[in-house]
């Protein structure tokens, strides 16, 4: 039954998806915008300093520099790491570049001994071996692993054997001790993205913030088998006394991660991806979070990091049934071996909260889709009246770049853009948001999206306006680049704000789509009786478009990127002019005009058109078969 249920589900929310498509498919030229490698690679890592214009990029033996400005290579680092390894690859796939100790730090799978390294020097850079490797690294970089560097400690999850077994959440390197986790805490865990969130007013009680899916306990045919979580430790956690978790988190919790439609009791319960939207008050910072269904649906659910909080200060620890001590188990204090038996037995022993964290939109996630997402990242964009607006960018396994306006509690697919014919699947993405680029690689190359592709977007003022995206707005000098006075109106997408004077004045539009958009008001002499089509282009996939005609009208069938009007046989009634009408919201406009005559009139600057030919036969063949089918 509850199969059925599912199937049953699933159909519906394949109707539903229909309203989540992008209003643009968009091909990005890849001149100028990509960078290739010399040989394909499996694992890629990227780190952008902070206030940077370099990009360090770390692949297989190498580490890429490149400055941003204009997508320059200023330097090939080679990391080689060890070359006497004989029963297995000597390859050292870089998996950490990070800023730590003074120097950027460097690790790799050093042909299965991990190893890490300092990057010294500005202008030519030397590789110095610095820690061994083994609980910072993995030994292959297949096995999952993760890294953050909070105020001089490191912090790493990792396999700590070369068989992948024994992933460990610890504190490896630093100024403060080293610190484990119990392998009891977690089941066959796969570690998502950790975080450190930083509380100005209160230092000592900055958390670090781990998420991870991990193996589901109930093993019921309903149940799926997996579950998410978030974790968290305290920063300043340095281990119990010597006689009860010595040098073991003191403070580890940990709290089911809820994304679904709890009204039917389906639930999106693998995680893929986090991305944190930090704030002023890191109460309001908000967490965004990408999972997978067991019936290949993906949907992003959106947190309050203080509701997140609230679930680890407040509920019962699940199992445990007597009274909670003081201080509370998962408090941070600052020397964590004084505290109390009673306190850290309740973290040893039942580190799971009762209470699952909800996400803000309770009765369904933020945003359902068929598309097979693998990473997210959120931009904040400031409109031109100063309203900020948040921005999703989505990557599916092919490769492509879904751009989602976050409008209150409902989604808008502003674009998808192909960002070249020969991408794969997406091993790594980072957002500069100062820049506006999106950087984003492949197996073959490197490449950025230009997120204020406002050119898209210029053929009028409704247009830009129609888009709904926070980077553009209309001025004298068509749709550009955000900027104070331009005209907008992202909540509505209301063109009535642009002015009247422009309603008849537009702007050649600068993309792909245009060079196939027949020129307006075409004149074809046809035959009688012989099939014949016309098309207008699709501009946007969120208008609906007719065509008019002898004060009669028709749905258009819609093929790729055009709209066709067909005829199976010209008779005498369909002579006469058809226009393809183009509406979506408060906006209507022609978007091309023809005027069908018979054969033997000849028309003044019009254009002779023939359909008795086989190509134009087979043409009109196979758009039949598929409008019918």
């Amino acid at each position: 039954m509850t199969y059925l249920f599912i199937l049953l589900f699933t159909c519906n929310l394949s109707l539903t998806l229909l309203d989540y498509v992008p209003r643009l498919r968009l091909h990005q030229d890849s001149d100028g915008n990509s960078v290739y490698y010399n040989q394909s690679q499996r694992h890629t890592v990227f780190f952008l300093p902070e206030e940077s214009s370099e990009l360090y990029i770390g692949g297989t033996n190498f580490v890429h520099r490149i400055h941003l400005e204009d997508a320059s290579l200023v330097e090939s680092i080679p990391v080689t790491g060890d070359q006497s390894c004989r029963e297995i690859s000597c390859e050292n796939i870089i998996t950490i570049i990070q800023q730590f100790q003074d120097s950027l730090f460097v690790c790799g799978t050093n042909g299965n001994k991990p190893q890490c390294w300092k990057l010294v020097g500005n202008q030519s850079t030397e590789v110095i071996p610095s820690y061994e490797g083994t609980g910072i690294a993995p030994h292959t970089y297949a096995h999952n692993s993760l890294s953050i560097i909070v105020e001089g400690d490191l912090y790493t999850a990792v396999p700590l054997n070369s068989d992948g077994s024994s992933l460990q959440f610890h504190r490896k390197a630093g100024r403060r001790p080293n610190v484990w986790m119990r392998d009891r805490w977690v089941k066959e865990p796969t570690f998502i993205s950790t975080i450190w969130v930083r509380r100005k007013e209160d230092k000592d009680q900055e958390k670090i913030y781990l998420f991870f899916r991990e193996k589901n306990s109930d093993s019921s045919p309903d149940a799926d088998p997996w579950i998410s979580r978030v974790a968290r430790v305290c920063k300043v956690d340095e281990g119990g006394s010597k006689r009860f978790l010595q040098n073991i988190w003191t403070s580890f919790l940990k709290a089911r991660l809820v994304c679904g439609i709890p009204g039917e009791s389906l639930y999106f319960n693998r995680l893929h991806d986090v991305y944190v939207q930090h704030a002023n008050d890191w109460k309001d910072s908000r967490l965004y979070a990408l999972f997978s269904s067991s019936w290949n649906s993906t949907a992003v659910c959106i947190y309050s990091m203080a509701d997140l909080d609230n679930i680890f200060e407040e509920s019962t620890f699940k199992g445990f049934y007597g009274d909670i001590p003081e201080p509370r188990p998962g408090t941070c204090v600052p020397n964590s071996r004084t505290l109390p038996v009673s306190t850290v037995r309740i973290v040893r022993d039942y580190p799971e909260m009762s209470n699952w964290i909800q996400p803000v939109h309770r009765h369904a996630p933020f945003y359902i889709s068929a598309n097979n997402y693998t990473k997210i990242v959120v931009d904040r964009v400031t409109a031109a009246d100063g309203v900020a607006h948040n921005v999703l960018l989505l990557a599916t396994a092919q490769g492509t770049i879904h751009k989602i306006l976050e409008d209150n509690s409902k989604p808008f697919i502003i674009s998808e853009t192909f960002l070249s014919n020969r991408t794969g699947p997406v091993l790594s993405m980072k957002l500069n948001s100062q820049m506006r680029k999106l950087f984003v690689g492949f197996p073959e190359q490197i490449a950025w999206l230009d997120l204020q592709r406002c050119q898209d977007y210029n053929e009028s003022c409704q247009e830009c306006v129609l888009a709904r995206d926070p980077y553009c707005a209309w001025n004298e000098l068509g749709c550009t680049p955000v900027s104070q006075g331009g005209i907008q109106n992202i909540p509505g997408g209301q063109t009535s704000v642009c002015p009247k004077s422009n309603l008849e004045t537009k702007r050649p539009k600068r993309d792909a789509l245009s060079q196939t958009q027949e020129p307006l008001g075409v004149t074809y002499s046809v035959s009688l009786g012989v099939p014949f089509y016309l098309s207008c282009p699709i501009h946007s996939n969120h208008a609906s478009y007719t065509w008019k005609y002898g004060g009669r009208s028709s749905r258009c069938q819609q093929t790729g990127t055009d709209c066709l009007h067909l005829i199976t046989a010209m008779s005498e009634n369909n002579y006469g002019r058809y226009y393809c009408l183009s509406s979506e919201r408060d906006y209507t406009t022609v978007v091309s005009s023809y005027q069908l005559n018979p054969s033997s009139q000849e028309s003044s600057g019009g254009v002779r058109a023939s359909a008795e030919t086989p190509a134009m036969a087979l043409l009109l063949a196979a758009l039949l078969v598929t409008s019918c089918c």
